[in-house]
């Protein structure tokens, strides 16, 4: 019994190998095996929705690629691969802003006052070093 269990466990090792290399020669990085040249992050920010906007339901839908949006922070957190960050998010210029961990890939501030508006949103690592930027404006309609 024993020796099969080490055959299997061999067995397994060598499939787990095989499949990261494969999937590296790819150009597909392993998220079990850390990545010395990860390619750079990026973060594209799109207009808010339309509708919700007339409410005063600000949605900014985002994306980001090369980087996962997790609740990890510290110098530690700099070493996990695939790469882990968060964003701040600061609306109008205001001298605070938020932190947003949460990867659902949109943004959303309620209540905001009928008028002019702008929103920057940033993609930091776990140190809060910026890594990207983008600002979106628009008008929130007077009902």
């Amino acid at each position: 019994m024993a020796l099969l269990f080490k055959t299997l466990i061999t067995v397994a090792a060598g499939a787990l190998f095989a499949l990261s290399a494969a999937a590296q020669s790819a150009g597909v990085p392993s998220s079990l095996i850390p990545t010395e040249n990860e390619p750079p992050p990026t973060l594209v920010v799109a207009p808010p929705l339309a509708e919700p906007l007339a409410r005063g339901a600000v949605l900014i839908p985002y994306r980001v690629e090369n980087i996962r949006i997790l609740p990890l922070l510290g110098m530690d957190a700099t070493k996990v691969s695939p790469r882990v960050g968060h964003l701040h998010v600061t609306v109008d210029d205001l001298p605070w802003h938020w932190g947003d961990f949460a990867s659902s890939n949109t943004i959303v501030i309620v209540g905001m006052p009928p008028g002019e508006h702008k929103v920057m949103v940033e993609l930091a690592d776990p140190t809060h070093r910026i890594i990207a930027g983008q600002t979106v404006g628009f008008t929130v309609p007077t009902n």
